[in-house]
């Protein structure tokens, strides 16, 4: 996993060559404007539409006014097949279920498409009936789409034309875990995912459980034992292990605006020092610009908080050993909007293209928010 990729002091420019396009379909979303926002921000990319079909006709900029002076785009709802026509790389921020039925292998030999939906991260079809209760429409493009987590399939990624975009509490799972399981240091049918999200985790759509009366001063855990990113931790992780295996995932609605941290707990087959431990995970992710390691020896700050990774493509990973129960804990930490989402998506793009993968994605977290 030592790769040595574009350092944040990268000079990016499109220089002479033309700016590709890209369009977001489900630009009104929180995920969609996350992702207006960042491509506004990018230097080889011209925001060409804005696909929302509950808000045809009217300016961006109206839904989300803090894009006033930023954007005139005109939000519409364009066919996706004349759409991929007029563009380079197609977002697709919809609810799941929905991309499955409308990306086609034609679709994918006009243009790049990254789908930040679950329709294509699973790679058998069964799982769709089983997690999200769909039977999948085009199981023959499942074998074509790469899992767009870049940190450890950044060469696949780079040679796709379909990515499917992690989840945010995948991506965070995935990636407190993955030295781990590769190092072959824990028992992997004892991993224990304590995960916990802010409420735009949920989506902008109104919900009872999102009301601010219903989840203020309040902490529930929910789709437990059954949430549908639980096959997808599963099958990354048993690629970095010799055999398959199961694990305990359980998420948390937490009242905060945006965020994830998850807690993951598993038994060490040898003892081992924190040192040691820490080791692991340097040469795991040594050179990766957008993962943030703190050592258990440090004085200071050792385990990640969400406030300190908001608003940027970041996760912050911490660890230590529990000696008295012979446990690895590992704490993660991302903003589920941006590397959990949209930024990381702008990273998969930043792959396809081969531009820098820090390019569109230098801001720094916000605090206090």
């Amino acid at each position: 996993m030592a790769v040595q990729i574009e350092q944040f002091k990268t000079t990016e420019s499109a220089g002479t060559s033309a700016l590709k396009k890209a369009a977001v379909v489900g630009a009104s979303g929180y995920t969609g404007q996350e992702l207006v926002r960042l491509l506004l921000q990018h230097d080889h990319v011209q925001l060409h539409t804005a696909i929302s079909q509950s808000s045809d006709g009217k300016k961006f900029a109206s839904i989300y006014p803090g894009f006033q002076k930023h954007t005139d785009l005109v939000c519409s709802d364009e066919d996706l097949e004349t759409l991929a026509e007029q563009v380079d790389v197609l977002f697709l921020a919809l609810p799941h279920g929905n991309a499955a039925g409308r990306v086609t292998g034609g679709t994918l030999k006009k243009c790049k498409v990254i789908d930040l939906g679950a329709d294509f991260r699973l790679k058998n079809a069964d799982d769709y009936e089983t997690w999200y209760k769909f039977k999948h429409p085009q199981p023959e493009l499942l074998a074509d789409a790469v899992y767009g987590l870049p940190e450890l399939n950044r060469k696949a990624i780079s040679q796709a034309s379909l990515v499917a975009n992690p989840g945010c509490y995948a991506t965070c799972s995935i990636l407190t875990l993955a030295p781990l399981v590769m190092a072959g240091i824990i028992d992997p049918n004892t991993i224990i995912i304590d995960a916990k999200s802010g409420v735009s985790g949920a989506g902008r759509s109104t919900t009872l459980s999102s009301h601010f009366n219903e989840c203020n001063e309040s902490i529930k855990a929910y789709s437990v034992a059954g949430h549908r990113h639980t096959p997808e931790i599963e099958e990354q992780l048993s690629a970095c292990s010799t055999t398959p295996f199961h694990a305990s995932f359980t998420p948390h609605l937490v009242p905060m605006n945006r965020g994830i941290l998850i807690t993951a707990y598993a038994t060490l087959i040898n003892n081992i020092s924190k040192e040691d431990l820490y080791k692991i995970y340097s040469s795991f992710y040594e050179n990766e610009l957008f993962i943030r390691l703190f050592d258990p020896a440090g004085e200071d700050y050792t385990f990640p908080e969400t406030r300190f990774v908001k608003g940027s493509n970041f996760c912050d990973i911490g660890m230590t050993i529990d000696t008295r129960t012979n446990r690895v804990i590992a704490v993660g930490a991302l903003d589920n909007l941006v590397k959990g989402a949209a930024g990381q998506a702008i990273q998969n793009m930043n792959l396809l293209f081969g531009w820098p993968e820090s390019s569109g994605l230098k801001q720094a977290p916000i605090f206090p928010v």
